[in-house]
């Protein structure tokens, strides 16, 4: 079962008929992101395997987990905002299982993404996966 902040971005896809309207809703998403410190776009902190430039920045607290991230490419942003949605909040023993490909299915994303995109969100959700198994 996908965050409660997921099932919102699910729901408000159900309403945009217009794959324009989902993407501009996915880039305001990113905009609405505070932005990433500049001390924490460091190599440690880059995700490497995206097109554009990539910062995922990884916590835990008392077992949960949650990341900030930020890129330079606004649609990646948003993607980022999406993925947040999907696995900050979760106990850390929780990450690994999402099923963050069919997760994102629901959105149809797979079908609408270049295939860079694609490439960078896999390695976005590779990261977050070898963060959490840490």
């Amino acid at each position: 079962m996908a965050s409660p902040d997921f099932e919102e971005i699910v729901e408000d896809f159900e309403f945009l008929d217009e794959w324009e309207d989902r993407y501009r809703y996915v880039i305001d998403r990113g905009k609405a992101m505070e932005p990433l410190d500049e001390a924490l776009k460091v190599e440690a902190n880059k995700v490497h395997g995206c097109a554009s430039q990539v910062w995922l920045f990884p916590q835990t607290e008392d077992g949960v987990f949650r990341f900030d991230g930020d890129s330079d490419a606004v649609i990646v942003r948003g993607l980022i905002a999406v993925l947040k949605a999907l696995y900050n909040g979760l106990p850390m023993a929780e990450v690994s299982g999402v099923d963050a490909g069919g997760e994102l299915a629901r959105l149809g994303l797979n079908d609408h993404l270049s295939a860079q995109r694609s490439n960078g969100v896999r390695s976005m959700i590779e990261r977050i996966r070898q963060v959490a198994s840490a």
